[in-house]
């Protein structure tokens, strides 16, 4: 990697001068921008040829400035995070992502829109223990996992714009998350606020897997002692991180619990010491937001593992102002009967069928209509007025906009678009609903990997239509076409297997034993 000095930390406070420090040393440090002018002065004389700066909006406005590194408070993560991303710069905010769900899902759109990077600072990612941790649990040395419990503890710092857990419990919370591989179906929190009535200063958060595995994070800034330890419990052995100790911070224990019958008791074997990489956590999080902007590939704690740890965080501070009560997370809602991943975006008024699922980042329109049984993959967009059947699988990253229908059964390929206006223009917008060009897919069709259905045509029964095809005119029912623009290239049975047509004579396919017969320009 070579060293290119293209990267700024905004806000050189408590934190963000570790970063100063460490981005300087890899190489990568072009500028420092910190409102106050001591602070300032003090980093123009210890970094010699780093630009410091006190306004924000001069470190955007720098062309070569492509990776900020906002190391401010939780409040400010969203405005300037957004600004950052607006103007093209790849961003590194310090945890949390923000402070609420619906903003932290716009940076992580925004990034994914302009081709940006974006990065939370979950230092515990980078840190050996864990990592080692990571590869253990993976390669079945703890067996299954039933439960995961860390505390972090201190006195101070203490926060006025946000609580204990939303200081203290990202981190854990990242990790727990990462190695259970789920979000949890339900959380709950309890805590204190001794010295500030309603901002928390301990909590103590619960989080339920489902299956048996459980989370529990213990934080607290009233301890006159720091502790930060992380255990992890499977049926095999246990590993336990202390990251406050020397030597010695993570230690396995083998089968801890032994069984008489249907009763546990513990076996207290001694534990062993796990050996660790001799790396600083801090500047390989550093490191990896540079390799991130180098190589262009999201980092391990990414935008989307930002919001999954600002899910839980938002789904505890409801149980925590309610007094504790379970607050669902994921899961099947006890209304409607469908499934949607916590990122997904449902609007009122739309109709979404039992069985159903929405997955990551996918945006369902007031006004939609979709079947039971359907699975909307992930980054999709169902506009208003579009009508999907029973058992519709959409794939990754398609907008199925106004105008559309799908019947029953249709296969929608990853990326493959829809069109619903014949002759757009940006400065006279045709967007009311005479103006939309309506598109009909019959039962059982299927459209491949980046077609393009250009608006206005049906798409016949149990059609197939190949990869990257254009679409300009009605396909017949089960007929195969592909090309730009697409013809019909041969024949295919509801169940896939291509068949041969013989005149007018009817055909059984091979593969079910379906009679099929010409008629309407195809076959039925």
């Amino acid at each position: 990697m070579n060293a290119k000095q293209n990267i700024a930390v905004v806000g050189a406070g408590h934190w963000g001068i570790n970063l100063v420090r460490n981005f300087y040393e890899l190489g990568f440090l072009k500028a420092v921008c910190d409102s106050s002018p001591a602070r300032r002065r003090e980093f123009s004389e210890k970094y010699p040829g780093v630009r410091v700066e006190g306004d924000f909006e001069n470190i955007l406005n720098d062309p070569g400035i492509q990776g900020v590194v906002l190391a401010t408070p939780a409040a400010t993560h969203f405005p300037m995070a957004k600004r950052a991303l607006e103007r093209g710069k790849d961003v590194f905010v310090e945890k949390p992502l923000c402070l609420d769900p619906g903003e932290g899902r716009q940076l992580c759109d925004l990034a994914s829109r302009n081709g940006r990077i974006l990065m939370v600072g979950h230092l515990l990612h980078y840190h050996p223990a864990v990592k080692k941790i990571k590869e253990m649990v993976f390669w079945g040395r703890l067996g299954k996992i039933h439960h995961i419990f860390s505390t972090r503890l201190n006195l101070g710092i203490f926060r006025s714009e946000e609580n204990v857990m939303w200081s203290f419990a990202p981190h854990d919370i990242s990790v727990i998350i990462s190695l259970t591989g789920s979000l949890p179906a339900r959380v709950a929190a309890v805590g204190t606020a001794a010295l500030r009535p309603g901002l928390h200063d301990t909590v103590h958060l619960q989080m339920d897997f489902g299956e048996g595995l459980y989370g529990s994070v213990f934080v607290s800034w009233l301890n006159p002692f720091k502790e930060q330890r992380l255990v992890v419990s499977g049926h095999r052995g246990m590993l336990v991180f202390s990251d406050t100790l020397k030597k010695n911070k993570l230690l396995y224990y083998p089968e801890p619990v032994l069984w008489d019958g249907l009763n546990p008791k513990p076996d207290r074997k001694e534990p062993e010491s796990v050996p660790l990489e001799e790396t600083e956590p801090l500047k390989e999080e550093c490191r990896a937001f540079a390799l991130a902007l180098e190589e262009r590939r999201p980092p391990v704690t990414d935008g989307g593992e930002g919001l999954r740890v600002l899910t839980v965080l938002d789904a505890a501070q409801r149980s925590l102002d309610s007094g504790g009560e379970w607050v669902r997370v994921r899961g099947w809602p006890e209304e409607g009967g469908y499934y949607a991943h916590p990122t997904a975006v449902i609007d009122r008024g739309c109709s979404i069928g039992p069985g159903t699922k929405i997955w990551h980042f996918s945006h369902i329109m007031g006004g939609s209509e979709i079947g039971e049984k359907c699975n909307i993959g992930q980054n999709v967009v169902i506009s208003p007025g579009v009508r999907l059947g029973r058992n519709v699988k959409v794939q990754n990253n398609v907008s199925v906009y106004t105008g559309v229908v799908c019947e029953d059964d249709v296969f929608l390929g990853p990326s493959m678009v829809f069109t619903n206006i014949k002759t757009p223009r940006s400065a006279y917008p045709r967007n009311t609903a005479g103006d939309y060009v309506k598109t009909l897919v019959r039962r059982g069709a299927s459209i491949g990997a980046n077609a393009t259905v250009v608006c206005g045509v049906t798409i016949g029964r149990y059609a197939l239509v190949g990869a990257g095809a254009v679409i300009t005119r009605d396909v017949p029912d089960h007929a195969v076409v592909y090309g730009n623009p697409a013809r019909v290239r041969g024949w295919v049975c509801k169940c896939g297997d291509v068949v041969v047509r013989n005149g007018e004579t009817g055909i059984s396919c091979k593969g079910c034993n379906t009679n099929i017969s010409p008629g309407g320009g195809g076959l039925r």
